[in-house]
């Protein structure tokens, strides 16, 4: 019976206490109480601490949109999180393709051109996908989870730290208009000689100690408040070395992406019958022998010289990238040069005629910059 009574007690008290807060606040609202300010430095860490969480927040979210794309995979990750799973297995969506693509290159025949490239295409996809899985999977660990731990973690802190520390402020301001209005009411008794001035000096002091225990707590939240938001300023620091990893993260797959590309564009041309250059010019330069394949092919050489440029349509181009020539009938490339370019007839776009001096032979148009 006791316990019950207690918590009824409780209840009671806890009700009363929230009605004067509202009150409090309502009446700050509409102007009628006054509040009590925080200083200037107090105020400036909470703008920097909601700043952080505001900012943080985007570009976690985005990160996570950078990551996967999906929205329902986005979903699914998550319920397993939440559930403590580990998610299935996913395959990126290069991965899918350059199965895709060595699916159909096993049905269409290795034997043929077509379904030859498409296995060389598909392992080249399939090793892009491997990559960013893997850059996925670092990003994930080094940059987004520092940052869901700070939200999740850090940030709820503060925030029930902060509404304790205004429901206590509150209290104080509540302690306070008690104080004023007690002294007022016991100035107008003073006045008036009336008998219950003990009475309204007694509430004073009642009200002037309840402020003093108010004022006390509201200084010890203010400054626990304020560790954890100068704390903020670690939080930035941790999140600076995150940056950095993902950034390397990132170099570190671009790269690898751009090598991959560049040593399959340089198996492609590679290939036999790949770029020939005209029907005509084939049957008057039949392809070499097995035994000159196995030897050092003058032929491709002279194949290439007797193209003559023609009077009009040659033009400069500018060297992007190093390229190394698959064999004598193509170029090879430094950065940044010049050279001359032109095509002929029948020739595959994605080749031309380059000349540098007395050296000719044909040069990918993915490595130059044509100028006018």
């Amino acid at each position: 019976k006791k316990s019950m009574e207690q918590r009824v007690r409780q209840l009671a008290s806890g009700a009363g206490l929230l009605f004067t807060r509202a009150v409090q606040f309502t009446e700050e609202k509409l102007g009628q109480a006054e509040k009590t300010e925080l200083d200037v430095t107090f105020e400036n860490l909470l703008l920097r601490a909601d700043a952080t969480k505001l900012w943080t927040e985007k570009i976690f979210r985005q990160t996570e949109v950078l990551l996967q794309p999906n929205p329902s995979a986005r979903i699914e990750e998550f319920l397993y999180e939440k559930l403590d799973m580990k998610a299935p297995s996913r395959l990126t969506n290069a991965e899918l393709l350059g199965q895709y693509m060595q699916d159909a290159g096993k049905e269409f025949g290795l034997d043929s051109p077509y379904g030859n490239t498409l296995m060389i295409v598909g392992d080249c996809e399939s090793r892009l996908g491997a990559a960013e899985r893997d850059f996925i999977q670092t990003s994930a660990i080094s940059f987004l989870s520092p940052l869901r731990n700070f939200l999740e973690g850090d940030w709820r802190t503060i925030s029930k730290e902060r509404r304790l520390l205004e429901n206590l402020r509150l209290d104080l301001d509540s302690c306070k208009a008690r104080v004023k209005k007690a002294k007022q009411a016991e100035a107008k008794a003073a006045v008036s000689a009336c008998s219950i001035i003990p009475l309204w000096t007694e509430e004073v002091e009642k009200a002037e100690h309840e402020l003093r225990l108010a004022q006390t707590e509201f200084d010890r939240q203010a400054e626990v408040t304020r560790l954890l938001l100068e704390g903020i300023s670690s939080t930035h620091v941790n999140h600076l070395r995150c940056l950095h990893e993902f950034v390397e993260a990132q170099a570190a797959f671009y790269k690898q992406c751009h090598h991959q590309m560049q040593e399959l564009q340089k198996e492609l041309g590679r290939l036999p019958n790949a770029f020939s250059l005209n029907s005509a010019y084939a049957e008057t330069n039949p392809a070499p022998s097995s035994d000159d394949l196995h030897s050092p092919a003058e032929s491709d050489t002279l194949k290439i010289e007797e193209v003559q440029a023609p009077a009009t349509g040659t033009r400069k181009a500018k060297v992007l990238y190093d390229y190394d020539a698959a064999d004598s009938s193509e170029l090879s490339l430094l950065a940044d040069e010049l050279i001359t370019v032109y095509t002929v007839p029948g020739m595959d776009s994605d080749w031309l005629i380059g000349e540098r001096g007395n050296q000719k032979g044909k040069v990918p148009v993915t490595y130059l910059e044509l100028l006018s």
